[in-house]
């Protein structure tokens, strides 16, 4: 029988599932994507989850080669760069050290699925002067960056997960309420919606290496 393809989901609390509590959730249970994308693959993949809260892309970095390379592993979503963000870090600096992640998972013959950092909600923020140009400045850092992340995959030829545009509100350009009660976490519902995504861009893939 032959060994199943490893899927390492990589990143930080939106990785690791991250929920604030609600009423339906009182616990805040956390509910990692990895989880749904696993069944909604076959039994040839093996889908594992690598998730740290609050983590930046530097300390990412430094984890990468003994959480990841070191399994081997096939396909890696991997999505970083929120908390950079939050920190006020520059999207250079986080694109930076996300391409020495998708660079060494190339590196290994295997192949990275770069994701878009999603927006964020900020409730009370219209109807003040300050606060409207607060959002307006992060979400143009968000986009900048997205941008950069797009970029990359495309002067590869990889595919990527656009978690931003899947998961904004057009209207606002924020992160829609039904896939976010804290403005920065998922819900159980982004979280598949998360899932649902990277399993497109995984059955094509595997599509592809059943053909080859």
């Amino acid at each position: 029988m032959s060994q199943p393809h490893i899927v390492i989901c990589f990143g930080d609390s939106l990785t690791a599932g991250f929920q604030s509590p609600t009423p339906e959730n009182p616990s805040g249970r956390e509910t990692p994507y990895g989880q749904f994308l696993q069944s909604y693959l076959d039994h040839a993949v093996q889908v594992r989850i690598s998730g740290i809260c609050g983590e930046l892309t530097g300390e990412m970095v430094a984890r990468f080669r003994r959480d990841v390379l070191v399994h081997q592993p096939t396909y890696v979503p991997l999505l970083g760069g929120t908390n950079d963000l939050g920190w006020n870090a520059s999207p250079q600096d986080i694109i930076d050290n996300l391409i020495t992640m998708y660079d060494q998972v190339l590196g290994i013959g295997s192949v990275p699925i770069p994701v878009t950092v999603p927006s964020i909600r900020v409730q009370d923020a219209a109807g003040s002067r300050e606060g409207e140009a607060w959002v307006a400045e992060h979400l143009a850092r968000r986009d900048q960056l997205n941008k950069l992340i797009q970029a990359y995959a495309d002067s590869k030829g990889i595919a990527y997960v656009d978690l931003f545009r899947a998961t904004v509100d057009p209207q606002s350009g924020q992160l829609a309420a039904i896939y976010s009660n804290d403005g920065i976490h998922l819900t159980t519902a982004g979280y598949r919606l998360f899932a649902e995504r990277v399993a497109q861009v995984l059955t094509s893939l595997l599509a592809r290496y059943v053909q080859a």
